[in-house]
């Protein structure tokens, strides 16, 4: 997909030398990619916030049913 989008030089150049990219369209790609990761994580851990996990076992419990 072609896309035309107005960013600064600078944010440009940043982005290429924290992502070692060889060019902008990799540049975007790996930035858009780290962006939706870090999303769906935010999402997940805020689920977890609202509705906490339940465990059935302490970890002593597990421990002693994986060395059974």
């Amino acid at each position: 997909m072609k896309v035309t989008a107005l960013i600064s030089d600078e944010l440009i150049a940043e982005a290429m030398e924290l992502s070692q990219a060889k060019n902008i369209t990799e540049t975007l790609r790996i930035a858009l990619e780290e962006y939706i990761a870090t999303q769906k994580i935010r999402s997940a851990a805020q689920e977890i916030a609202a509705e906490p996990l339940d465990f059935y076992w302490t970890a002593e419990e597990l421990r002693n049913k994986n060395n059974s």
